[in-house]
């Protein structure tokens, strides 16, 4: 019963976020098509490898898992980099949007439920677990105070970003530590963080995480401009 809710809310969230962030910024409709068009065909190759179970292999070289969470990142980076539209498309996106869609964090809540069934194990749920819940509830009055007073909240976002984004590290950190069969498997004994390597889990380290790096990246870039050009 878990698995099938978990499936209806990540796949709800998922949804929830792709189309607040793509229809909020300053494209044309065919970029914008084209943005969707190719966030959905990472997605299929999320789920599909997921199937294939490569993501709880101990074999590969380089964790899939890593990958999966790291390549965005880099990419949507690399990207803001080298082109000005694409960074500008990115610096858009409103301050109180992207706190507001780390609300969806509370997410985080399903792993300390697969620890309480036996699922999850070690400091890993209960840290990625907890530390989502928090930094979701702080973000639901920090996304209003950022509505009303842009200005007045910026060192409030910069405190909550900052938490965020170490809440983050610390859960794939932790994650990597606890994978049975990882060589660098520290805790979590022959169960550790299996369960975020099969379906409908594995969207999170995959899926999740990536975006909500994302949005912490663009936020603390908007608040660097905002301390140059006094506007955030």
């Amino acid at each position: 019963m878990l698995d099938l809710i978990g499936t209806i809310v990540l796949t709800a969230t998922i949804a929830v976020i792709l189309n607040a962030a793509i229809t909020m910024m300053p494209l044309s409709l065919m970029q914008k098509l084209s943005t969707a068009a190719i966030a959905g065909l990472w997605i299929g190759l999320a789920i599909a490898l997921a199937t294939t179970g490569i993501y709880a292999a101990t074999a590969t070289p380089v964790p899939v898992v890593g990958v999966m969470a790291g390549l965005p990142v880099i990419v949507v980076a690399g990207a803001a980099l080298l082109s000005a539209r694409a960074r500008e498309a990115l610096l858009a996106l409103p301050v109180p949007l992207l706190v507001g869609l780390n609300t969806t964090r509370v997410v985080g809540g399903f792993m300390v439920l697969l620890a309480m069934q036996g699922r999850l194990s070690g400091p890993f749920p209960q840290a990625a677990g907890w530390g989502d819940v928090i930094v979701a509830l702080m973000a639901i009055p920090l996304t209003l105070a950022a509505a009303r007073n842009p200005e007045g909240s910026r060192g409030a976002v910069l405190a909550w970003n900052i938490l965020g984004a170490l809440d983050l590290v610390t859960a794939v950190s932790l994650g990597a530590a606890s994978a049975p069969g990882s060589p660098i498997q520290i805790f979590g004994g022959t169960v550790g963080s299996t369960a975020m390597t099969v379906l409908p889990w594995s969207s999170i380290p995959t899926l999740l995480v990536p975006f909500y790096l994302i949005t912490h990246g663009i936020i603390f870039a908007k608040l660097a401009r905002a301390n140059r050009e006094g506007v955030i």
